[in-house]
């Protein structure tokens, strides 16, 4: 009996980590190569749906992250007086204007204080073209989504899933960035756990 009981649990431990294996194996094998910049990339252990953010837009109306349900977002924290914020700006606009568009949206968000007055100027002198204005002078978003410093970018799949992040400046427009974002827009990488549901 006591042999019975031992290979019983045996068998449950095998298949267990059976499905475990199988099933990280399956994530991993969703995530693209990284290499560059782009290793400061951090995958989601899980994803994660991202919390309720609103912010304002560049006609001053209000805006919500949830609006852009349906495509892949790069949401980007970040401020003019952040000198790394500021580098990267550039490879953001240029991002935009190659990937943006039905399936895909760069979501610059400035935690400025002086909201427009100070963004716009901004804007005008490094050139971007490619960009929408969203203004979070209030910083909610660095009590709702606790990024560690700016600048700080959120990869969310259309589902509104935070997929990972990255810290810290990237060269956004490069082809290893691009790459991945594309892997993104086309595959997905929700695991195919996080696609059950209940019931």
């Amino acid at each position: 009996m006591r042999n019975l009981i031992a290979a019983a649990m045996l068998g449950i431990v095998c298949v267990a980590g059976w499905w475990v294996a199988s099933d990280a194996g399956q994530a991993n094998a969703a995530r693209p190569p990284l290499e560059g910049s782009m290793e400061k990339f951090k995958p989601a252990d899980q994803p994660r749906p991202v919390p309720e953010l609103s912010f304002i837009t560049a006609d001053g109306g209000r805006g919500d992250l949830s609006d852009f349900k349906g495509k892949v977002v790069l949401l980007n924290l970040w401020a003019t007086w952040c000198a790394p914020c500021v580098r990267e700006m550039p490879s953001l606009d240029a991002l935009q204007g190659r990937l943006g568009g039905e399936e895909f949206e760069v979501v610059a968000l400035s935690l400025d204080r002086g909201g427009r007055n100070v963004v716009q100027p901004f804007f005008d002198r490094v050139g971007v073209r490619n960009l929408t204005m969203y203004l979070d002078p209030q910083s909610a978003a660095m009590g709702t989504l606790k990024p560690r410093g700016l600048p700080t970018t959120l990869v969310i799949d259309r589902d509104g899933f935070e997929l990972g992040r990255l810290e810290g400046d990237a060269e956004w427009d490069s082809e290893e960035a691009v790459r991945m974002l594309r892997h993104f827009i086309d595959q997905g990488v929700r695991p195919p756990r996080m696609m059950r549901t209940g019931g």
